[in-house]
């Protein structure tokens, strides 16, 4: 359906007699019967089972699509507050076509995503190139042994999932373009300072400050990108966000190669030259976020950036389509911060625990494996150069899989078909990796442990289901953290699964990953179930009320977020 240019507006106009009187004083023309503005289609759900081919749009149509705003009673209960940054772009009557709304999502893209994207790069650059220092005998020249290097693993991930509370509530309180920035700059320290690790002593401690400092880093950048796209949109967005982790994996190999060359110069090992030129680029890029990090979709405007980014037509189209995507995302100031009753209510909400039980269980079959890529390759005799290279083809195996996975839960708009195949894809490969024996060829070996470490990473939709279910900003707030820390558990478990008296085979602790692996896939399960039984207790009691009953409920009640009679939850 094509709409009329004077239904464009932001407020009403009136017709009379087919033309539009724009000039008229609404108060003067109360005799005038004025045309409800029309409202665009729903959008197309994907089907359960298959995925339905979307009919084209016409980009002239009315995109703003139907929400609680376009009732006189429910716009009342869920207008946004003043206290809300961008409430003066709030407009129920606002509409604007399919091609503006492309335009301007697109610029979002471009302005706010990519960023984030080189943002996330950097993270996983300094996290991640112990793994590429490892294959110019690291351990060695430091005197440590694989079970040093499990502990220091094990404090990164522990300091990482101390920080996540805490760097939310910070970032929540001063606002992430504040918060992130600081992060990167503060952590880049840490990390280019390894270039004169003596030992195992300075080895640990720099891993603990690493990760105490990296922590929060990615649910306060899933917080700030929920600012910008609705919940269909930041799931896509969130799988191309996890690309650039193994975009950084791949680009870290090919860095390592030449960078590990200069081993030798002043005396110093490769590895050192390593951390010390990533960790300068961390830096200019955590200088740089302070300038292009605005604090929301209308505080783009900036001493040095006077005009924004955004036109008042922008931003009244980005404000709208979220808000009316999710009215909970007009709760809280995107700078206020949380108190401990509100921290308590979000981490006492036992709807979100089948989540975060997931995210401490679900990565931790291919974990292990993962970690110990690199020393693997170097058991079978590869040198330090074929070590790195030989891990690029997991790392691209892993992205068409993440973007699979995260396409395919929009498609068939589920949840848990769409992460349980991370479970189903490890299983035959572990088992076939408890098989081998020392006979077995060195590059059947490599190809089951590429295979396994290049595992459909499931991750982003897990947390965009989260964000989903959470319904409101103080809940997605604790809730973005607490299912961090869960996935950063779960990583300390499976970083000890491999331990030095087990090696070279892993055989007991192989046979651990098996177990897990199929605890995983009851999970899973168990999980559909859970939210599925919620959802049709909800209908039956929704159902069951007269309409009266339902307007008294709106209009009453004390119910938040997701504990919402008329909230249903995804899975």
């Amino acid at each position: 359906m094509s709409i009329k240019k004077s239904s464009l507006k932001s407020a009403p106009s009136y017709e009379v007699d087919g033309s539009v009187d724009e000039k008229r004083d609404p108060a003067e023309s109360v005799s005038l019967k004025a045309e409800p503005l029309p409202l665009g289609a729903p959008t197309e759900q994907g089907s359960r089972l298959f995925g339905r081919r979307r009919s084209r749009r016409d980009l002239d149509a009315i995109a703003t699509q139907p929400s609680v705003f376009d009732d006189p009673l429910t716009l009342e209960v869920h207008r946004p507050p003043p206290q809300y940054e961008n409430a003066h772009r709030f407009d129920a009557d606002a509409r604007w076509t399919w091609r503006e709304e492309k335009r301007v999502v697109r610029k979002i893209d471009y302005k706010i995503m990519i960023w984030a994207f080189i943002m996330f790069f950097a993270l996983d650059l300094d996290r991640s190139n112990i793994s590429q220092a490892n294959t110019d005998n690291f351990l060695q020249d430091l005197n440590m042994t694989t079970d040093d290097y499990n502990l220091g693993n094990t404090l990164f991930r522990l300091a990482f999932l101390i920080a996540e509370l805490p760097s939310q509530l910070v970032s929540k309180r001063v606002g992430p373009d504040i918060w992130i920035p600081t992060q990167m700059v503060l952590w880049s320290v840490v990390s280019w300072s390894q270039f004169w690790l003596k030992g195992r002593a300075s080895f640990l401690a720099t891993r603990f400050f690493l990760g105490f400092l990296q922590g929060g880093f990615i649910p306060d950048v899933v917080l700030y990108l929920s600012y910008f796209y609705t919940k269909t949109e930041l799931p896509i967005r969130l799988a191309w966000f996890w690309v650039s982790n193994y975009l950084t994996d791949i680009v870290a190999a090919f860095l390592a190669t030449g960078i590990l060359r200069l081993r030798g110069v002043n005396g110093q090992s490769g590895w050192r030259y390593l951390f010390l030129i990533e960790g300068l680029f961390t830096f200019l890029t955590g200088v740089m976020a302070y300038f292009l990090m605005p604090a929301g979709p209308t505080q783009t405007k900036a001493w040095f950036r006077p005009k924004g980014w955004f036109t008042e037509r922008d931003e009244i189209i980005m404000v709208n389509r979220v808000l009316r995507d999710d009215p909970s995302k007009s709760d809280m100031h995107n700078r206020q911060g949380l108190n401990p009753r509100m921290i308590w209510e979000a981490l006492c909400d036992w709807h979100m625990w089948p989540l975060y039980i997931l995210g401490l269980t679900h990565m931790i079959p291919t974990g292990a494996p993962q970690v110990y890529l690199t020393l693997s390759l170097r058991h079978l005799g590869f040198s330090t150069t074929q070590s790195n290279l030989l891990s690029i083809p997991a790392y691209v195996i892993g992205t068409i899989g993440l973007l699979f996975t995260a396409y395919l839960s929009e498609v068939i708009d589920s949840r848990v078909f769409s992460t349980v195949i991370l479970q189903i894809w490890s299983l035959p490969l572990l088992i076939a990796l408890y098989t081998f024996d020392s006979n077995t060829s060195q590059w059947v070996y490599y190809v089951v442990v590429m295979l396994i470490v290049g595992f459909p990473y499931v991750h982003p939709i897990q947390v965009a289901w989260a964000s989903r279910n959470s319904h409101s900003v103080r809940t997605r707030t604790i809730s973005a953290s607490v299912y961090n820390i869960f996935v950063q558990a779960g990583a300390i478990i499976y970083a000890n699964i491999y331990q030095n008296k087990d090696k070279p085979l892993y055989k007991a602790g192989n046979r651990a990953l098996i177990g897990i692996n199929v605890m995983n896939l009851a999970l899973y399960a168990l999980t559909f179930y859970f939210y599925r039984t919620l959802n049709t207790r909800r209908d039956r009691k929704w159902s069951a009320m007269s309409q009266k009953e339902q307007t008294e409920y709106l209009e009453t009640t004390k119910d938040v977020g997701n504990q919402r009679l008329d909230f249903r939850f995804a899975y």
